[in-house]
């Protein structure tokens, strides 16, 4: 991804709440030349049973997902295979109007998280079954409402031969955090106030970013 300096994240550790709050990725892999690259939307967690590191640092962490077996992407990548998983933030259009100032141009803010890795397959039935869960906990404690899946285990059980699960090595993470400081403070200010007042949640939680840039 190219990320020009302007948009760099301003810490590392936004990348990392970027995910924690976007975890639904678009996995992308190669694929043949007849066919094409690969690319899938998946939910990405972060292993709870990966080794214990600093909680902003992506390089080096270890990621689960899962997708259907009779996705055609699940038999075209392997163990070792390289992939790049592609997280959206907050993201919103901003028109001329809002600058107030002639020339002006159109254009979209928007954040993005980058994530390479090699994939690592977890054939065990049972290792399916943990990262499901895993992924259910995850999102219940996010997301959810406290849902208890006791009782659905059994459902589980019945569905997870169908589930391919498996880990995502990191090797390297890129975000891109464009929110308007390409522009004069004033213009800016604009934006941020135009974000923030909109009722749209994406909007505002964009304007949220914009408050907290260095």
């Amino acid at each position: 991804m190219f990320v020009p300096r302007p948009y760099r994240e301003p810490d590392t550790a936004w990348m990392a709440d970027l995910i924690r709050r976007n975890p639904l990725a678009l996995m992308v892999s190669n694929g043949s030349p007849e066919a094409g690259p690969f690319a899938t939307h998946l939910p990405v967690i972060a292993d709870p049973g990966a080794a214990p590191g600093p909680a902003e640092d992506l390089t080096g962490a270890t990621l689960l997902a899962h997708m259907n077996r009779a996705n055609p992407h699940w038999s075209a990548v392997g163990t070792g295979s390289t992939v790049v998983l592609a997280f959206t933030g907050p993201h919103a259009y901003v028109s001329p109007t809002v600058y107030e100032v002639t020339p002006a141009a159109p254009t979209w803010d928007f954040t993005s998280v980058h994530v390479h890795g090699t994939v690592e397959k977890i054939e065990s039935i049972e290792e399916t079954l943990e990262v499901v869960q895993a992924t259910v906990r995850a999102y219940e404690t996010d997301f959810g409402h406290g849902w208890d899946m006791t009782e659905s285990i059994g459902y589980f059980r019945k569905i997870v031969p169908a589930v391919g699960a498996f880990r995502v090595r990191v090797s390297a993470a890129e975000g891109m955090f464009k929110l308007s400081q390409e522009q004069e403070s004033q213009v800016r200010d604009r934006v941020h106030k135009s974000f923030a007042s909109s009722a749209c949640t994406r909007h505002r939680e964009a304007a949220d970013l914009m408050s907290r840039l260095p």
